[in-house]
Parts: structure tokens; sequence; C-alpha cells
């Protein structure tokens, strides 16, 4: 959430970037100066007459004392008092009003964002590695999948409907190894702190990090209780700190986790529609951040190169992205999209999302920090960026590391996790 006084006495920057998102800013704004100036009005009403008010009780105190008539004066105030309450609950509906209004404004692009009105405008920073060769025609993760045995599609509809999958032997084996791996590489060479947080959070959790109210289509929701599954565990990791003021002398806060992610895809219906690309729960290490304002940039460029280091350990070649202004997540102020190469499919494929939200998620759920010597807190900024998708690396090794007898080989950095080398067909 942005800053009411910012968004205030700013308003012609907003809406222009806004436009650099490629919004409307009065579909967004809507009649932002008119709620944002009646809300004012009454509420200097309001205390204009609790002044009068209290002035009126003083000299009600005083009239009484010297034994003279006060019944004028004290109906006067009654009355002033019933319209005082009117102002106030006028004034709380406009608050109410307003604060759903600027919980709709998404954040404001950085100014290192490459302009764009589309995707196709994201400008790509850098690559790594080479793309796999083979002598024969590679083929899709979905085919080898199915014909290695460790990826059923068809059970999984049985139990669950589409976009859920199996995994079964060596399948479930190295989802288990990549999880266990990535967590380790984080936790023992690039300094996070590993958190198991719960898969279920309330809905001031959601709002916290901006899933809600915008995105609810895309959550699921348990029935008759507030509790939302976790869409990634962004929003467990992030909230631990809501209402909190963390101690600056331990900024940079850096935390990750291992969960599973559960998301409707709402708006994604008739998309990828083969294979694991796009389900409705998949695994997911997530890591996130918290620093000083200043400092925020800088862990930005580390945070993604620690997402990058594990694609580098398994030898997948891949590519990072600028996402130009059109293509920002809704509370990014920044974002690095890592590209996995899928030769299968010959394409390149997102396998992480790394941004600085700045203070927007910190300011919607209220975590500040104290600067050293300072009376006031300020809000930190937080950051988060997979490290990475399980389901997608997994599908990525697949592709890349199959072999021309249809087995697939298992990255080095892999096999003490995995207790093998490669991944036969076997059929269950």
């Amino acid at each position: 959430m942005l800053d009411l006084g910012f968004v205030r006495e700013h308003l012609p920057l907003i809406e222009e970037k806004l436009r650099l998102r490629g919004m409307d800013p009065g579909e967004v704004l809507g009649d932002f100066q008119a709620l944002d100036g009646e809300r004012r009005r009454l509420i200097t009403e309001a205390e204009t007459l609790k002044a009068q008010r209290n002035r009126a009780a003083e000299e009600i105190a005083r009239l009484k004392k010297e034994k003279k008539d006060a019944e004028q004066l004290i109906a006067q105030n009654k009355e002033m008092r019933t319209r005082g309450e009117e102002l106030e609950k006028q004034a709380a509906e406009k608050e109410e009003k307003l604060r759903g209004l600027m919980a709709s404004i998404p954040n404001l692009p950085h100014s290192s964002v490459p302009p764009g009105k589309s995707p196709a405008d994201n400008q790509e920073i850098r690559r790594w590695g080479t793309p796999a060769k083979f002598d024969f025609t590679p083929k899709s993760h979905w085919e080898l999948g199915e014909q290695l045995g460790v990826l059923d599609m068809e059970r999984a509809a049985k139990l669950s409907g589409a976009r859920f999958a199996v995994y079964w032997d060596m399948g479930a084996k190295l989802e288990r190894a990549l999880a266990n791996f990535m967590l380790d590489l984080h936790t023992r060479e690039h300094g996070y702190t590993e958190v198991l947080p719960p898969y279920m959070v309330n809905s001031d959790s959601m709002y916290g990090t901006g899933q809600l109210p915008k995105f609810a289509d895309d959550l699921f929701k348990c029935e008759k209780h507030d509790l939302w599954l976790v869409p990634t565990a962004e929003v467990p990791l992030t909230n631990l700190y809501r209402e909190e003021t963390l101690d600056a002398a331990k900024l940079p806060i850096s935390l990750t986790a291992y969960t599973p992610c559960f998301r409707s895809e709402a708006g994604s219906y008739g998309k990828d529609v083969r294979g694991i690309i796009r389900q409705h729960q998949f695994q997911k290490v997530e890591l996130v951040k918290f620093d000083r304002p200043e400092d925020s940039y800088e862990q930005l460029e580390k945070l993604t190169h620690d997402a990058e280091v594990v694609l580098q350990r398994l030898g997948l070649h891949y590519r990072v992205v600028a996402l130009c202004t059109a293509d920002l997540g809704f509370a990014a102020a920044k974002t690095y999209d890592i590209e996995v190469w899928l030769p299968g499919q010959q394409l390149f494929r997102e396998i992480s999302s790394c941004s600085n939200f700045e203070a927007f998620q910190a300011r919607r759920a209220n975590i500040r920090y104290r600067p050293e010597g300072a009376k006031k807190s300020e809000f930190v900024h937080t950051l988060n960026g997979s490290g990475l998708a399980i389901g997608r690396t997994w599908l990525a090794i697949l592709e890349n590391y199959q072999q021309a007898d249809g087995s697939v080989a298992i990255p080095e950095a892999l096999r003490p996790y995995m207790g093998a080398e490669r991944i036969t067909a076997k059929k269950f």
C-alpha cells in the first residue's frame, strides 16, 4: 500500500506511474480527490464541534456552580454531540471507502524498471550456460514422465481433478532431493534461516502481502474458517513480523521455507494444460528478506544471485529478465524473472521471480524498524523470490538431462540426495 499523504501530494506522479503500468489512472484512482477531501472535511467539522462541546461543558459547569440556568446550553451541547456522532460515522464510512481504494492502487515502478506495454518489452539482463545439445529430438517432460513411470496425471485427475500430479518412486524422490538441496544451499552458503510456517493463514496475512482483496479469485479459501491455503511461503514468512518493530542491528533478515503452494489459477484456464507447468498444488522453496530502504536494491541483486546459484549447481541454462513496467506484479517495485531453458518445448520458462516491494507490503502489514539513534520508527523494505519452484526445476531436469535410451541422468549436485545416477523406466 502507498502512503496516503504521498498519493495526495504527488497525484500527477501517481497517474504517470500508473500509465507506465498500462493502467488508466481514472479507473484505478476513481474519485480519490473527492473522497479524500470529503473525509478530511468531515473530520475537521467533527473536531471543531468537539472543541465547541468542550468549551460549552466548561460554561455549563460554571453556570451550575453559580446557580444559574444552563438548560439552553445543555440542550445545545446535546445537539452538538448528536451532530458530532453523525459526522464521525460519516467520516468512518469515507475512511473505509478510502482504505479500499488505497488497497487497490498497485506499487509504483522503480526508476530503473524498463518502460514497456507488454511482456515483449521485458529486457534480458544476462544468460548463463549453454543449451543442452542432443543427437535426437528431445521430448517434453510430460512424455518423459509418463514413459519413465514417474509422473502420473491420469491418477491425479481421479483423485483431485485437473491441474494436479502424482509423482512415483524416483519422481517423488527427485522432488524431495531438490527441496533438500535448495534448503541446504541457502542455509549453509547463503545465510538464510530456515522456517517451517503454517500452510494456512488468515485474511490479515493475505492482506499484508497484497493477495487480498485484489486476487481473492486466485486463492483457495477454507469454508467456515478465516483461513486461506498459502499461494506461496512469501505470505506466512513476511507476516511473521506483522505489527512488529524490528531491531535495526539484526537487519537484513533472510528467511527461507519449503512449502506446498495452492493456487486456483482462475485467470489461467486454457494456458499450459500439458504437464506440470501450471498446477493447483505445487511445492516451492521461497526466499524472503527484510532490510533498510537504502540497502534493499543491493539485497535484490543478492537474492536474485542466490536463486541463480541453484540453476548453476544443477547445470541448467537460464536467462535473467528485468520485467517492464506493464508486466510488474501488483505489489512489486522491481522484478527480475529467472527463466530456465526447456529443450523439449524449445523455450525459456519462468522458474523464479525475484522482487523488491519496497515499503508496499510493510505498510500494509505494519512492519517497521527503528534506525539507530532515531526517535521514530520507519517501514522496512521487503523482498522475496523463488529459490526455486520445485516442480519447474523437476521438469527442467527431465528435459535437459534426458538420454537417447529414454532414461534421465541425475545432476551431480543431486546424486548424494538421490543415491542414484540415473532415472530409468519403471511402471506402477
